[in-house]
């Protein structure tokens, strides 16, 4: 194959990495190496096209995570299962799809591998009865545990217990009547308020919780609120007929029972929560059934609200946002599966990303269709109507059926759903009405302040066709839209190619609430683009992509030039005199530095001026220079620090602000909030500010400005400052750094009190050594006048 120009490449979905094979190849095989991630699992191997034995090798999707444990099997513990006869019921995790959960009538088992190896979820003794451990009515499968529901009673198994979920948990003690959990997998969205979202949904016939990963439940609706929303009236009866996560990554949805007599017909109404924003909507649908009926959603992946329902026998379909909807036809019958499958009743449904959809009757008949398509057909019979099956997705994104028999065993088999549609629309002569369908689109972009986003689509089709491109959107109104068309005729062939671009044209400066602008203008936005014409035999449905217009939780910024490698790791103490402090406290001010915070020092000759060059980074990754304005200050409250720039010089037509006004204007707030992008105000005009003394130091810095930070000369010390961006129209992220600055080369100069208290005490010790020394010698004077120096002797006379 290498001979043949072949070289795989292995491409990321969420973060569009490329990974090459090593440049040697081993016993003729490629090698490439691909880091383990949490949030970019999903992989696809692209090579070139190169004929291998008159055949195209097609690109391959693969799952790779990290190793996940299985519940183990604990000897002594009991079977759990849903009742005698029963149709097998499953659960999968959304983005490890291999991950997944079936209940049947005998065990319940799990695995990690798409059933390629599997183990039984066992329950200890004496919890439950013989008769609630056979009477399982719905399970969810989270990220480490497994839910059960049973006789109106929520359960929990984890790798080391099995416990009965109540009021202790917030959760009702009885009553529930289903459970649910998400269907499609989105790694990243932006969530404004909250700071998670939920993983599971339950609720009874008057009350919706949310449930997350830590087993926090929170009540969010019940009935009676739904009333007041709704504008129902007080005779009518409402309750809670199912619930299902929509296609969205924040949104969920209600179905709700409406009647009035409640004897024979009810209407089914349908609401949508979000998350975030805690907002309720009524969407424009009403669905009249019998009183008995009971209506299973499924919720497409879209970006649009759309849906399909059923009950035993039929399909319905909502779709483009609930303007087009109906029944699910059938070429006899009218849409009736069950006529057309021996009386049996629907089991379940099954969609994938590609917009297949198969539904899957209890006798294992399948019927397939697509999104956006009003009519099914029947598929060939694949496996006898007595073996239990249900449909899941393996490791490769690949359909696989699980077959569990009587005898308590697993059998999983590729079920090839491509060839299956292709053998039934060759019968059928159905066709689709474009060649190709092209993107550069990723799954997901995050839009900050000042960017703006372009991608293109392509669509080939026969000439005299007439296709066009759709583009469909969900969301706040926040971004503006510039789109443009290309069009080309070539060989009876024509091709359309769209170019998208979105933006933002919001100012956020000098504004009456910073705040809140920028709260109003961020959010989530789904876009979807597609054919203007769909049948089942297409190979891909509707892109849909999200773009987030808000704070990238990953950026950051950094000072250049500074690290935690270059000096010793340790922490230490210093003492910053009061004199320097900015509210001039009555003592010195003992500080220790933290090396894990503030990492390095830069240490600086004093007569060095220092201008800090901003970075920005994304997970790690180097994005570009910071151009924006910034501050800076201390953190510990120096104020012994100016700059070289005057207002003056930096061409300010009035004052500019400092941080000594802006904390004068702002007491109330502390020092690093009183002064930012919220309240920032340029100098620039004549209109904006006052005017005042020019030639004070312009405290603002950008990369262009030259504006340098300079040290006093009279002593050094350790600076740890905080800087800022300032620039309003910059980022949604608050983006801030620290980095810290020793200055040194000058002897410290000796303080003033301490000189004065010597030299005191010098002339002290110096007059008195003096007087001392006065006293002395008047006592040897003294001596010599009154004594003689030289003594007369004299004779004395003899008588």
């Amino acid at each position: 194959m290498a001979t043949l120009g072949q070289k795989p490449v292995i491409y990321t979905f969420v973060r569009r990495k490329v990974y090459l094979p090593h440049r040697n190849m081993k016993d003729g095989t490629w090698s490439i190496s691909i880091p383990m991630t949490t949030d970019d699992s999903i992989k696809e191997i692209k090579g070139n096209q190169v004929s291998f034995q008159d055949c195209f090798i097609r690109d391959f999707l693969l799952l790779m995570t990290f190793p996940m444990l299985t519940i183990p099997e604990i000897p002594g513990f009991l079977p759990i299962s849903s009742p005698l006869g029963s149709q097998l019921m499953s659960d999968w995790k959304p983005c490890i799809t291999s991950s997944a959960i079936v209940v049947a009538d005998m065990e319940t088992f799990q695995t990690n591998d798409s059933f390629r190896t599997w183990t039984r979820i066992r329950v200890p003794p004496n919890i439950l009865t013989d008769d609630e451990r056979h009477s399982v009515s719905d399970v969810t499968l989270s990220q480490d545990k497994i839910f059960f529901l049973i006789k109106g009673i929520l359960y929990v198994k984890s790798f080391t217990a099995f416990t009965k979920l109540g009021s202790n948990e917030n959760l009702p003690e009885g009553g529930i009547i289903g459970i649910t959990s998400r269907k499609w997998c989105w790694i990243k969205y932006l969530l404004k308020d909250n700071k998670i979202r939920s993983s599971m949904a339950i609720w009874t016939k008057n009350e919706v919780y949310l449930g997350y990963t830590s087993l926090k439940f929170v009540k969010i609706i019940t009935t009676e609120k739904l009333r007041e929303i709704l504008n129902i009236s007080p005779a009518a009866t409402l309750t809670i007929h199912n619930v299902d996560y929509t296609g969205h990554p924040l949104e969920l949805a209600l179905l709700l029972n409406y009647c009035i007599k409640c004897d024979v017909v009810k209407k089914i109404y349908l609401v949508i929560y979000n998350e975030d924003t805690k907002q309720w909507m009524h969407k424009d649908f009403a669905l009249d059934v019998t009183n008995d009926s009971f209506i299973i959603p499924y919720f497409l992946y879209s970006a649009v609200p759309e849906l399909i329902l059923w009950d035993k026998h039929r399909i319905y379909y909502c779709y483009h946002n609930f303007t087009d909807t109906g029944v699910l036809q059938t070429p006899t019958e009218f849409g009736n599966l069950s006529r057309l499958s021996h009386d049996s009743i629907i089991h379940n449904v099954y969609i994938d990303y590609y917009g297949n959809i198969l539904v899957k009757m209890e006798n294992n008949i399948m019927f397939y269709f697509k999104t956006n398509i009003r009519d099914a057909v029947k598929l060939h019979l694949w496996t006898n109507s007595k073996t239990k099956s249900v449909i899941l997705l393996n490791t490769s994104s690949q359909i696989y059926l699980v077959y569990v028999f009587k005898n308590g065993t697993v059998q999983p088999q590729e079920y090839p759903l491509n060839q299956e549609a292709q053998s039934i629309a060759f019968k059928t002569k159905e066709k689709c009405p474009f060649m190709a369908f092209h993107h550069n689109i990723s799954h997901f972009y995050i839009l900050d302040k000042g960017q703006n986003l372009s991608v293109w689509v392509q669509i080939v089709y026969p000439e005299n066709v007439g296709l066009y491109i759709i583009m469909n959107s969900y969301g706040p109104k926040i971004l503006e839209e510039k789109d443009q068309i290309h069009y080309e005729i070539a060989l009876g062939y024509c091709t359309k190619n769209m170019t998208l671009t979105f933006f933002q044209n919001v100012n956020y400066e000098a504004v009456d609430d910073y705040f809140q602008l920028q709260y109003q203008n961020t959010g989530l936005l789904l876009i979807q683009v597609r054919s203007s014409e769909y049948t089942k035999t297409c190979p891909t449905g509707p892109k849909v992509f999200q773009i987030a217009v808000g704070c990238d939780t990953g950026k950051f910024i950094a000072v250049k030039g500074f690290n935690k490698k270059e000096c010793l790791k340790h922490d230490f103490y210093y003492i910053i005199e009061k004199s320097y402090l900015r509210d001039r406290p009555s003592k010195n001010l003992r500080v220790k530095y933290s090396w894990k915070k503030y990492g390095c020092p830069l240490r600086l000759h004093f007569r060095e001026k220092f201008h800090p060059l901003i970075q920005l980074y994304n997970d790690n990754s180097y994005i570009e220079d910071v151009e924006a304005n910034f501050i800076v200050w201390e953190i510990h409250g120096r104020d012994d620090y100016s700059f070289n720039n005057t207002m003056k010089k930096s061409g300010c037509l009035n004052e500019a602000q400092t941080w000594k006004s802006m904390t004068k204007l702002n007491s109330h707030l502390p020092l690093e909030e009183a002064w930012g992008p919220e309240n920032y105000k340029h100098c620039f005009s004549y209109a904006i500010g006052k005017p005042g003394d020019l030639n004070q130091p312009y405290e603002i810095i950008n990369k262009s400005n030259q504006n340098h930070l300079v040290w006093p000369m009279q002593h050094t010390g350790m600076y740890v400052f905080h800087v800022k961006i300032l620039d309003p129209n910059y980022s949604f992220c608050p983006l801030t750094a620290v980095f810290a600055i020793e200055i040194y080369g000058l002897i410290p100069s000796p303080n003033g009190y301490m000189v004065a208290s010597f030299l005191f005490l010098l002339m002290l010790l110096f007059f008195t050594i003096l007087v001392l020394s006065y006293f002395h010698y008047m006592r040897i004077y003294r001596q010599y006048i009154y004594a003689p120096i030289y003594k007369i002797e004299r004779k004395q006379k003899n008588n």
